[in-house]
């Protein structure tokens, strides 16, 4: 493959530390050989829906306000409907998911749910996070990646203080690169994949 696998991050951030874990995320992802990551602030999704469009795989990101995904990143969801989901554009493209909240808890869980389920309505392929729990044991410690053992998507905890960018806990950040660099391994296999494919069905 001549093209590079190319992987979007389509996040919101409130008080700053989910756009630290959205680096991390698109970090992991530009850190496989092959791969082009980019942010993409939805916010400003009116500009970027091309971008989107042109992905292999989008990792979507929000945090997690009163136990579900922050009105912006809904807002987002909601515009898909007209500008996404009408012209199936998502279809079999990989999707991923993480969230962050001030509590351990604070119904994350509810949050990546969420974007599972907004991925399949689009039609797209999810990629888990594939890291056993990383603090279940007296052996263990708080400072283990997927310390707070979610599965469908990277789960982290940042302090709610305005403006605490720094209080990102760097167990949180090396689960969150970890999922980017992940989805962009299955991007990359499936790209491969579909290559190939295409080859036998020309020699066919």
């Amino acid at each position: 493959m001549t093209d590079a696998v190319r992987v979007a991050v389509a996040y919101h951030g409130g008080l700053g530390h989910t756009r630290k874990h959205a680096e991390a995320v698109r970090a992991g992802a530009g850190s496989v050989m092959g791969v082009r990551s980019t942010l993409v602030p939805v916010e400003d999704i009116d500009a970027h829906w091309s971008h989107l469009e042109a992905a292999d795989a989008i990792i979507f990101g929000a945090p997690t306000y009163m136990g579900s995904a922050s009105a912006p990143f809904k807002a987002f969801m909601d515009a898909s409907a007209q500008t996404v989901f009408a012209r199936n554009a998502w279809k079999d493209k990989i999707a991923a998911g993480f969230t962050n909240a001030a509590s351990c808890s604070g119904d994350k869980l509810n949050t990546l749910q969420q974007l599972v389920i907004f991925a399949a309505q689009h039609g797209m392929h999810w990629v888990s996070l594939g890291l056993p729990p990383g603090h279940d044991s007296s052996a263990s410690k708080n400072d283990s990646m997927n310390r707070h053992g979610y599965f469908l998507g990277a789960a982290a905890q940042s302090d709610a203080d305005d403006g605490a960018d720094d209080d990102a806990t760097p167990a949180d950040l090396k689960t969150s690169a970890y999922l980017g660099a992940r989805v962009a391994r299955v991007a990359l296999q499936l790209a491969a994949g579909r290559a190939e494919l295409a080859k036998t069905a020309l020699t066919a």
